[in-house]
């Protein structure tokens, strides 16, 4: 028996490729499933999710339906008194990225990413306002994958995503031969777009740290020693090499490009990039980025990065006070998943749960997780995988706020 400061969430592990389905409801039944990279809610007609906001307005992720057939497809609606407003009819992946959330645009939003075709590389973000009735307010395209998230918890939600489709074939690199496109990062601000990706340096500089680490400095020297578009002359091993150099050089220009520090971006160029070359990969990039999703923004932010000290309060979901409140409305699971569980005989796992404290931020996004009560040590990959979870944030006062909450979590199926 959980206790009441657990809200009596009942989780238990599946080995399926289900994603969690959900209804906002006090007491919740979960069932976390195999992790994957970018898991969706609906993928192919498998999974679902409904939710209600106070304002009135339902949300519904499912299979979308032929008559009273589901097809391997997915769909999903806003629905109101006897209305209803169709987001998707039928595409192979329906996700809720957030429920709920304030983006910055003077109303709570829901935000969904639906990828149209099987074959397509990127998603369409698509933020609903929550008012009667729901409105489409925004739509994003060119991203592989969004994600709306308080990352450094200062009270303010960006949306992540990667540059991707002006990335593929760029320089006839695949997205798949790419760490990833580049890395962009978008915030609201009095109902404007802004690329506020400068202010977030730290996270380039890592990614930075990585990929040099990643080029081979052979590999680098025998690629500014070519043509820089490399012909197909070349023997398929060397070939193979060279365009791994070239996509990693790449990958460093534009994290410097793409995080506000142009002088640094084309200087570093210079240095690797084979010199009589160098003007026309200048322009191929330019280009690039103009035609991205920097054409869908309104404006860049010119704040400087690390200058804001402010940090969102962080409300107790866990304690209730002497009157048997708690002092938000807790979060409400949207996805849950898992890392499949070791080859281990049922009764030789623990008998008891295990308890996760977990961060969320405004946007229901897993910032922190530890594990909590009487437990030494936890699942390494459970607790990564935790990262990824996604939630209908905390509430006070009908605001999204960041919350501290735990859950417990049993390891046997």
């Amino acid at each position: 028996m959980l206790s009441d400061s657990l809200r009596k969430w009942q989780v238990r592990f599946c080995f399926d490729a289900l994603p969690l389905a959900l209804c906002c409801f006090p007491f919740l039944f979960a069932s976390l499933c195999p992790a994957q990279n970018h898991e969706v809610l609906c993928r192919e007609g498998s999974g679902s999710f409904q939710a209600g906001f106070p304002t009135g307005v339902n949300v519904q992720v499912t299979a979308a339906r032929t008559g009273e057939l589901a097809t391997r497809t997915c769909a999903a609606t806003l629905s109101w008194e006897k209305h209803s407003l169709p987001v998707t009819a039928s595409a192979p992946q329906v996700d809720l990225d957030s429920f709920g959330v304030d983006l910055g645009l003077g109303v709570p939003v829901a935000t969904f990413q639906v990828k149209k075709s099987a074959n397509d590389c990127c998603m369409e973000y698509q933020i609903y306002s929550l008012e009667k009735p729901p409105r489409l307010l925004r739509t994003l395209t060119g991203g592989d994958f969004f994600s709306a998230a308080d990352t450094d918890l200062d009270g303010r939600v960006e949306i992540w995503t990667h540059d991707a489709a002006s990335a593929d074939s760029f320089e006839n690199l695949s997205l798949g031969e790419l760490d990833s496109g580049p890395t962009i990062v978008l915030r609201f601000a009095h109902g404007e777009l802004l690329d506020v990706s400068s202010e977030f340096r730290s996270y380039f500089d890592h990614d930075i740290v990585e990929l040099r680490r990643e080029l081979n400095s052979d590999d680098l020297l025998n690629f500014k020693s070519s043509d820089g578009k490399l012909s197909s002359s070349l023997s398929a091993e060397r070939l193979h090499e060279m365009r791994g150099a070239k996509a990693k050089i790449l990958e460093i220009i534009w994290a410097y490009l793409y995080s506000g520090r142009e002088q640094q971006a084309w200087e570093l160029l210079g240095e690797m990039w084979p010199p009589a070359d160098l003007a026309r990969i200048h322009a191929a990039i330019l280009s690039m980025r103009a035609h991205g999703i920097t054409a869908q923004v309104n404006g860049v932010s010119k704040a400087a990065p690390g200058t804001r000290k402010k940090r969102a309060q962080i409300f107790d979901a866990v304690t209730k006070s002497q009157s048997g409140k708690l002092e938000v409305i807790p979060p409400e699971p949207i996805m849950l998943r898992r890392p499949p569980l070791e080859a281990t005989a049922d009764k030789d796992l623990p008998q008891s749960e295990l308890l996760l404290e977990l961060v969320i931020d405004a946007a229901g996004k897993v910032r922190k997780v530890e594990p909590a009560g009487k437990a030494k040590s936890v699942d390494p990959n459970l607790i990564y995988t935790a990262t990824g979870w996604k939630f209908i944030p905390a509430f006070k006062a009908g605001q999204a706020v960041a919350s501290r909450m735990r859950l417990a979590v049993s390891p046997r199926q």
